[in-house]
């Protein structure tokens, strides 16, 4: 497949071909979540970073990706989402530079469109019938999507209380959607269970090798928009661990090529209800040594008993000598409409964590002023508008002349 060797094993370090395993390493299990190599000696000496090229999507990068050169691709245009000066945000914050990347701009509207691009194109390759996956709303929304622009029938597994907007989207798409009572956790295990059962394709987070390499097409994006003079820090809400594990995986691969000198600090946001991965960072333990809690946070995208790409995100962190911290759903909930305000981006609560994080970070100490810092959001605020309207206060109920108007705008002062 172009450059792409193999599969690694995050954990013990086995390798194997395509075609050898479809998920996770046989011998470490679920856990064992597994990398793209590629040769990149072979890269380096046929590739060049600064060869024109007019696809202003993802798939610009597809040389890079784990894809043969006749390999189809969903027609969605995915990726190329804007990278959003914010003077006024950073002057909020006593921020030196401050940039957001938006991939709310995403087809369906998250960065999950990524992953689902590269999983359905593999898909199409191997000539699967059913592509399947489990999700808060986000990743199943991008597979709903992406699946509809192929023909591709999509199976989905999602807690009964998720966001309503996020459940329209699946049926609009044409997705056979499962409500599951119980967490994001039980419908992950089920839809897998279901996926071995019947011979479908599954997506799910962390343990499909392929979201991975669709996720870290946005770190590709960030390098080339800051000419390749990378930023100082990314700041990524967690919960799984897929987006901020993809995020280092597509800087490292950069790197490994010579593209880019260094890597960016890496600093992942985790509510405190559902903190498995900064927990673990904080007491030095492994990623194979974190277990089941329950989880419990507003922000549903990042709310996970068990981070399914835990090995991926703890990596992520810890190799780019970055850091994790917490913040409670208070301060998420006041940072969806400061955000908004400052940098006319509208975040869904996960996605306004990462700006909530940012602060905590500032404070602490852990990110200086003084750094060029990009803020990765994740997802639209139209994905959860309940979650928004607890952010901000009710309109002013108005009769229709211009008296009226004049006595309400007495009341508002």
């Amino acid at each position: 497949m172009n450059y792409a060797i193999d599969f690694q094993c995050t954990v013990c370090g086995r390798t194997y071909a395509f075609g050898a395993v479809r998920y996770t390493c046989p011998i470490c299990g679920e856990v064992g979540t597994l990398d793209t190599r590629y040769d990149f000696e072979r890269m380096r000496a046929a590739l060049q970073r600064d060869t024109p090229n007019t696809d202003s999507t993802m798939w610009r990068y597809r040389s890079l990706m784990p894809l043969a050169p006749d390999d189809a691709v969903p027609p969605l245009p995915v990726g190329g989402t804007p990278l959003i000066h914010a003077p006024r945000l950073a002057g909020a914050l006593g921020l030196n530079a401050l940039w957001i990347k938006d991939d709310g701009r995403n087809p369906t509207g998250s960065l999950k469109d990524r992953a689902s691009a590269m999983v359905v194109a593999h898909a199409m390759r191997i000539s699967a019938q059913v592509v399947t996956t489990a999700s808060t709303g986000n990743a199943a929304a991008a597979l709903a999507g992406v699946a509809a622009s192929v023909g591709l029938k999509a199976m989905i597994f999602v807690p009964a209380r998720a966001p309503e907007a996020k459940i329209a989207q699946l049926l609009v798409y044409g997705a056979t959607v499962f409500l599951v009572d119980g967490t994001y956790d039980d419908a992950f295990d089920l839809c897998l269970s279901a996926a071995e059962r019947h011979g479908w394709y599954c997506r799910n987070t962390g343990i499909n090798p392929y979201t991975t390499e669709g996720k870290k097409t946005v770190s590709f994006e960030i390098a080339e928009q800051f000419g390749w003079n990378v930023p100082d820090a990314v700041i990524v809400s967690v919960g799984d661990g897929s987006i901020i594990g993809g995020v280092y995986k597509g800087f490292a691969d950069l790197h490994a090529l010579g593209w880019i000198d260094r890597i960016p600090r890496l600093i992942g946001v985790q509510a405190t209800g559902s903190a498995s991965l900064h927990d673990a960072w904080q007491h030095g333990l492994s990623a194979t040594a974190i277990q089941p809690i329950a989880a419990h946070t507003l922000a549903d995208s990042i709310s996970s008993d068990l981070p399914r790409d835990r090995v991926k995100g703890l990596r992520a962190v810890q190799a780019s000598g970055g850091a994790f911290v917490t913040v409670t759903d208070e301060q998420i909930i006041r940072a969806i409409p400061d955000m908004a305000r400052l940098s006319g981006v509208f975040a869904e609560p996960a996605s306004a964590a990462a700006f909530a994080g940012l602060r905590v970070a500032l404070t602490s100490g852990i990110v200086d002023p003084a750094m060029r810092v990009v803020l990765l959001s994740t997802g639209n605020g139209l994905k959860d508008v309940r979650g928004a309207m607890q952010s901000v206060g009710k309109g002013y109920p108005v009769g229709k002349t211009a008296d009226a108007l004049d006595q309400v705008m007495a009341t508002i002062g």
